[in-house]
């Protein structure tokens, strides 16, 4: 054994996050800050005035169903490939369009078929003359699905519902009830 005054206390490792790791602190505050008003946001029983209309912007339902279901903000990338995705439902480049009718459209995700939904109307390039045809009657108003890891797939619905027709595509009854749409319907009732 030997003599001294034993072994010598070393420094501990220094854990502050916050001083080395600033900007990675602030990071996980603002996530979970909006993992934390997410959660909150779906305890609510009211719907927002916009939700529904085509803005984008999440809200929770009034209902059980709605819940399920959940409003997606419309980007510009979104708002191109569905622009992009109604052209080549009527074989005309995208360029003959001008982007989608502003306060007509509506995207949301429905996890319970794990496809996203959009409703829109297209807009025609006033230089375009077989835009503006495709963009009457039927191509009033197109709606839109997109399975997960799929492409966007277009349908004519301008049309659906009138002197009986039907909608050529289901759209779950919780994607019509978070737009406010009439049950069954593959359209807005405005449209």
């Amino acid at each position: 054994m030997q003599g001294g005054p034993g072994p010598t206390a070393r420094p501990l490792p220094h854990f502050s996050l916050g001083c080395r790791y600033p900007s990675m602190v602030r990071r996980l505050a603002v996530i979970a800050l909006v993992v934390v008003l997410g959660d909150l946001a779906g305890c609510s029983t009211t719907q927002s005035s916009t939700a529904g209309k085509g803005s984008g912007v999440p809200s929770a339902g009034s209902s059980s169903n709605a819940a399920k279901a959940s409003n997606l903000v419309v980007t510009d990338q979104i708002r191109a490939q569905l622009v992009a995705a109604g052209a080549a439902l009527n074989s005309i480049p995208a360029s003959e369009y001008t982007g989608l009718r502003p306060g007509g459209t509506f995207y949301a995700y429905d996890p319970a078929t794990r496809t996203d939904w959009a409703g829109a109307a297209l807009v025609a390039s006033p230089s375009s003359q077989r835009a503006q045809v495709s963009t009457q009657d039927d191509g009033a108003y197109l709606l839109f699905e997109r399975p997960q890891g799929g492409s966007w797939i277009a349908h004519d619905v301008g049309l659906a519902g009138v002197e009986g027709s039907s909608c050529p595509i289901q759209v779950p009854a919780s994607i019509t009830e978070l737009w406010g749409w009439n049950t069954g319907s593959c359209r807005p009732p405005d449209s």
